[in-house]
């Protein structure tokens, strides 16, 4: 697991939500350039030390590590939250397709659907939501109900701010759950939701993005070369 998660109100338009430590190189193109690395002020840090100082939400945290527990990997478990997923999004008529990616590469233009989405989570009406930010596995829970933590995902870092006109929520978690099987179901929320919606790839990652009103969320998703799949899963506004 990553040491740090990283969320950078100058780097959400093009890198948004990068891992350090061990997960450098899990994704294609995973490695943060010295451009980023520049770039990385004003960060949220998430350690997961941080967030296994609340014992009561112990059991979100998951441990430190790119492992869940093992009753969540088997075929009937990956099912099961595949059943749960498909009737949170309303079954057969809320269940939407995935568009194919718009490749952003290494550089998102400020035009994009995704700079909008990401800066507007970050910093709502200019307030730099990333100085208040208070580190517990407890925001996992705290997350949108439009935008939960795919059923059965586990928790690993998580991290918030509701001070003044911040709603920011910050969660990464793992699943054994193809990465397409996640994607599709953030994408049918938000469409069935009223939300925007662009699917996109960048530096390395599969992004579902979008707003509705002050609302905004970023879901960045890779598959790791343990097989698993990670999600970091940004929300912000009302």
């Amino acid at each position: 697991m990553s040491k740090r998660l990283l969320v950078s109100v100058a780097v959400l338009p093009l890198f948004a939500l990068a891992a350090c430590g061990d997960n450098a190189g899990e994704g294609e193109g995973g490695a943060t350039d010295p451009t980023s690395e520049q770039a990385l002020n004003d960060q949220i840090m998430v350690d997961p030390d941080l967030a296994n100082q609340n014992e009561g939400n112990a059991a979100l945290t998951g441990g430190g590590d790119q492992t869940i527990p093992p009753e969540n990997m088997t075929p009937e478990a990956i099912q099961a939250a595949k059943d749960a997923a498909f009737a949170l999004v309303g079954g057969s008529e809320g269940l939407k397709e995935l568009p194919a990616p718009t490749q952003y590469g290494a550089e998102i233009p400020e035009t994009a659907g995704l700079t909008a989405a990401a800066r507007a989570a970050a910093t709502p009406g200019g307030t730099d939501c990333a100085a208040g930010v208070e580190y517990s596995a407890a925001w996992a829970a705290k997350l949108p109900a439009i935008f939960p933590v795919y059923p059965r995902g586990t928790t690993k870092e998580a991290a918030g701010n509701d001070q003044g006109n911040c709603s920011l929520r910050v969660v990464s978690y793992l699943t054994p759950v193809p990465l397409n099987d996640v994607l599709t179901f953030y994408y049918s929320r938000a469409t069935t939701g009223g939300y925007s919606a662009e699917h996109a790839t960048a530096a390395g990652d599969n992004i579902i993005s979008g707003r509705k009103g002050n609302a905004s969320f970023v879901v960045y998703g890779r598959r790791l070369s343990s097989g698993l799949t990670q999600i970091e899963l940004v929300t912000g506004g009302k």
